[in-house]
């Protein structure tokens, strides 16, 4: 039997918490929470949300709460997973044409990474194929960017980060400036496909939806430089199986690279690697501030 009353009834409660909000003194504040208000009851009446259901969702985002610590962001990869978080990359992307597209930030970056020379090796031990990393900074206007900062950090070839292993080892990760031409170039490993940590409740949402887990290979970028925005992005390996479904939508053509096979020969900084190593060159363009 329909309860003809049902609407009004629903409408009522919402309307009575959006009035809750009226008083609010920040009016950013304000205009977000009742946003949030109207979108989550409307999602609740589309779904026609069961007491279950809601249960369901509260224990899993207080697992979530209770996986997360210093080394594991799971509300992070919820986002991802949802992909909200390439959503608010989109709508906070700078409308500067010719500037290097911004893709998601991920769970593992780390303040204060080792600080490595021009030139230097952020693998600092990381397993994987030797991989020379080189380009340049600049403005969209072609201007080079020397002195910029830029913070890099991969996964190794078995597809863990550093903070992933037990202790404090801090390896595929560095942090070194851009030189007098805007010059960038350092040594750390070729980068590999893995899949996000999937053995806690995002890992179940992606089951349940018969989701895989798996990003491809990339190197993460975040630069910054005094007068223009900070960038935040990665670069793709070309090749890779995964592109086409990075778990996080992640993936942009323009940030796909191809990376270059050596077996022999000088390495671009005139050094002889020992063994196979690989080679990528992708310039960095930021956007004003």
């Amino acid at each position: 039997m329909t309860d003809e009353h049902a609407p009004a009834r629903e409408q009522a409660v919402t309307d009575e918490v959006l009035a809750s909000f009226d008083g609010t003194a920040d009016p950013r504040l304000r205009e977000v929470m009742r946003s949030l208000v109207r979108h989550l009851h409307a999602f609740a009446r589309d779904v026609r949300l069961t007491e279950a259901e809601w249960e369901t969702a509260i224990g899993f985002l207080t697992r979530a709460g209770h996986i997360t610590d210093d080394r594991r962001q799971e509300f992070i990869l919820l986002s991802d997973v949802l992909g909200l978080s390439m959503l608010t990359v989109a709508i906070n992307a700078p409308e500067a044409p010719g500037a290097t597209e911004s893709t998601v930030f991920g769970p593992f970056f780390v303040d204060g990474a080792p600080e490595i020379p021009l030139g230097g090796d952020i693998a600092r031990g990381a397993p994987g194929t030797p991989c020379h990393v080189s380009g340049q900074v600049r403005s969209v206007d072609g201007t080079p960017i020397a002195g910029a900062w830029l913070d890099v950090w991969e996964a190794d070839e078995d597809g863990f980060y550093d903070v992933q292993y037990p202790g404090d080892r801090s390896a595929g990760r560095g942090r070194l400036r851009s030189g007098p031409d805007g010059e960038y170039r350092f040594w750390s490993v070729l980068p590999a496909p893995y899949p996000i940590p999937h053995d806690g409740p995002v890992g179940e949402l992606l089951a349940a939806a018969g989701r895989g887990p798996m990003r491809p290979a990339h190197l993460h970028f975040k630069v910054t430089a005094p007068g223009h925005r900070t960038l935040i992005t990665h670069i793709f390996v070309a090749g890779d199986p995964h592109l086409d479904h990075d778990a996080v939508f992640g993936v942009k053509d323009g940030l796909i690279v191809e990376a270059e096979h050596h077996t022999t020969g000088p390495a671009p900084d005139g050094s002889q690697p020992e063994g196979a190593w690989t080679s990528m060159h992708f310039d960095l363009v930021l956007a004003p501030g």
